[in-house]
């Protein structure tokens, strides 16, 4: 063979050349990270987002080290969540994740975008390559436990993120309505079948608490569980004012509530020996 000259433009063997380091730096931005969980609503609006920011910021306060791969590239709300903002960096033709209040890294479309508020008029295809993109060609380094806030529904984007993703499982995100249950079980389904194991459900949006009495108004009209998906419900969070104003200002990390501390201790009893607290 003969000795490279590093004229890649006239070597015929150059694009092998380029794939192994393409492969060797998706290691190096990748091999820190212990723990993958997607976070899957089947539908918008049941608080996907919500869901993936309390779990990152729990653990945290648990001793792990965090990050959030926020793969709703058209809806992405995760930055605002974090009250961070502004470019993402690059090193070594890698992105940086920016790292929130708390220790959290995050890494978003948003993040990419000149203004926040520009749409993305962008193909299946182009915003699939986005999530995988995000997944390879951010530099993470360690990270304990990564918390994926996936896209909603079931079609190629999501498709793609079970795909190209080390899921070591998926969180369902519902409301308790069967209309919404009979949605995410799409979701849960897609997983089965691409052999991806569902560690439970969280119900968002459960209850309305009054600041007076402090009697829990349900906002479904039962409090059954959503039972037709056949999965265990870890947690269930109310439709809380302090919580939305949180999200808004950016402020979250800071807000000290017991929401998902539940679901944060089962995954630590789980994941422990794969991803250690600090």
């Amino acid at each position: 063979m003969a000795e490279c000259d590093h004229q890649c433009s006239s070597c015929s063997s150059a694009e092998g050349c380029q794939d192994k380091e393409k492969s060797e730096q998706i290691v190096q931005n990748t091999e820190g990270i212990r723990t993958v969980i997607g976070v899957v609503g089947g539908k918008g609006g049941v608080g996907k987002s919500l869901v993936t920011s309390l779990l990152a910021i729990q653990m945290r306060r648990l001793g792990y080290r965090t990050a959030v791969l926020d793969a709703d590239i058209t809806g992405p709300s995760i930055p605002k969540i974090f009250g961070v903002h502004g470019y993402a960096e690059t090193e070594e033709n890698s992105l940086l994740p920016h790292i929130a209040q708390d220790g959290t890294k995050v890494m978003s479309l948003n993040l990419l975008l000149e203004n926040e508020t520009d749409p993305v008029f962008w193909r299946g295809p182009v915003i699939s390559g986005v999530v995988k993109q995000f997944w390879e060609d951010t530099k993470w380094g360690d990270v304990d436990f990564m918390f994926v806030d996936m896209p909603p529904g079931t079609g190629d984007v999501l498709l793609t993120a079970f795909q190209s993703l080390p899921l070591d499982g998926i969180l369902v995100v519902s409301t308790p309505q069967s209309l919404v249950s009979m949605i995410v079980q799409k979701a849960v389904n897609m997983a089965e079948k691409m052999e991806i194991p569902v560690l439970g459900m969280i119900e968002n949006m459960c209850f309305l608490k009054c600041p007076d009495c402090g009697k829990e108004i349900l906002l479904f009209g039962s409090d059954d569980s959503v039972d037709s998906t056949a999965l265990p419900v870890l947690d269930r969070i109310s439709l809380d004012p302090q919580v939305a104003a949180a999200c808004d200002a950016g402020t979250l990390p800071t807000l000290d509530v017991p929401y998902l501390a539940q679901t944060a201790k089962l995954l630590a009893e789980t994941f422990g020996e794969k991803s250690e607290a600090q």
